[in-house]
């Protein structure tokens, strides 16, 4: 007698954790068993691993299904590095990566995912997906049943999964973003309370520690005092003071720890506006760009004031007031230098190139005579540290034109 293909609706359920019970596929032969079953797992956050065990569980009970299927232990494998990782990407998914490189080198029998969705959020990730599982005869299993992406019937099939996959994670991420603007609009949206603030019912309150909240208050008296970024963060070295902030995630969350100033934290005090008492939101829009190395990211842009989305005056406690924060912005303008890391004028191949060996920072170039020198003033400019080092480049140039000319 033959046995028709069982198919559970959903991981869990008595078919899959009873004694004995197994699973036949016309789709499973023992080409197919010969091979690995890869069980992938995934949650899109760290949250969401904290918080929706349940799945979790689920996903790993995969496991199970495959040996039902009729894969002995031994040949069935579970790839969880990306657990509180986002699908809509490849990039920075070394689990997901490590399977297509398994499907490529002819080990995998089926790839087995709760839904299509943990496997991949992005339709260009998916069909690469179904591309070498066909070339390579793996099958593709879900809480559905299983597939194979050799037949025109079942890739049809997974396809459309893919792209109500990628459509799903357009529309929850649109959802969420109307939430978030009309939650703003009536200045009750936060995301991260700055330094020196804290999170309460009714929205933002003054740090509870006074003595991290006095260390705020002197950062913008000593900045009115002395007038840069810099001398307030060498005067904070100077005298062993430290800066008390809340780590909103981690072992600890909400602790107040201490931490060294730097620059860029002291850039971020001075700049907000949530301490001269406004309540803002859309200071900044997000850019994707192209990198060197061919791959994609998303970068944020600060935009001027006039173009901000909210901006609701007096609606938090101020440290200052907001004449003060303005002429602070001025002060702040006019100490930018605008400077990068290469220089507008000399004839270097190694402007930009040369990087840190103590710190791995950029080396900024500068010229003396015609001759380039160059020097890594990162940790002075972040920490208050001195110089990492310094070196003229008479000998490096023309050592550098030889090996370009000799690979050219």
């Amino acid at each position: 007698m033959k046995t028709r293909e069982r198919n559970p609706a959903r991981w869990g359920e008595s078919d899959i954790t009873t004694p004995g019970t197994s699973l036949l596929s016309n789709k499973v032969n023992a080409q197919h068993l010969a091979k690995l079953a890869l069980v992938y797992v995934r949650q899109s956050s760290p949250k969401q691993v904290r918080e929706n065990v349940e799945s979790t569980r689920l996903q790993y009970d995969l496991a199970n299904r495959a040996k039902l299927y009729g894969w002995p232990q031994d040949r069935i494998d579970i790839i969880d590095d990306d657990l509180g990782t986002s699908g809509k990407s490849l990039h920075g998914r070394s689990g997901f990566q490590r399977l297509l490189a398994e499907i490529s080198l002819g080990h995998v029998g089926i790839v087995m995912g709760i839904e299509m969705s943990r496997l991949a959020r992005n339709c260009r990730d998916w069909h690469q997906l179904l591309e070498l599982c066909a070339v390579f005869g793996s099958l593709l299993g879900d809480a559905d049943g299983i597939y194979d992406p050799r037949q025109h019937n079942d890739r049809l099939l997974l396809g459309l999964k893919g792209t109500m996959s990628e459509a799903e994670l357009h529309v929850l991420r649109s959802r969420l973003d109307a939430g978030k603007k009309n939650k703003a609009r009536r200045g009750e949206f936060y995301a991260e309370a700055p330094i020196g603030y804290i999170r309460t019912r009714d929205g933002l309150a003054f740090e509870p520690d006074a003595q991290a909240q006095s260390v705020v208050r002197m950062i913008f008296a000593k900045f009115i005092e002395l007038g840069s970024v810099y001398a307030v963060l060498r005067y904070l070295r100077e005298e062993g003071v430290q800066i008390g902030r809340r780590i909103k995630n981690g072992p600890s969350p909400d602790e107040l720890t201490w931490h060294t100033p730097r620059t860029s934290t002291l850039t971020y005090i001075l700049r907000h506006p949530a301490y001269a008492g406004a309540y803002v939101y859309g200071r900044s829009k997000s850019v994707t760009i192209s990198t060197p190395e061919g791959r994609t990211k998303t970068v944020q842009h600060r935009l001027p004031s006039d173009q901000w989305s909210v901006l609701i005056r007096d609606h938090v406690p101020a440290y200052i007031s907001w004449e003060q924060w303005e002429a602070n912005q001025q002060k702040l303008r006019e100490n930018s230098t605008k400077f990068g890391f290469g220089a507008t004028g000399g004839s270097s191949l190694l402007t930009g190139r040369v990087f840190c060996a103590k710190c791995s920072s950029r080396m900024v170039i500068h010229y003396r005579d015609g001759i380039a020198s160059f020097d890594c003033n990162a940790s002075q400019m972040q920490f208050g540290h001195g110089t990492c080092q310094a070196f003229n480049a008479r000998w490096l140039e023309p050592m550098v034109e030889q090996l370009v000319l000799e690979a050219l």
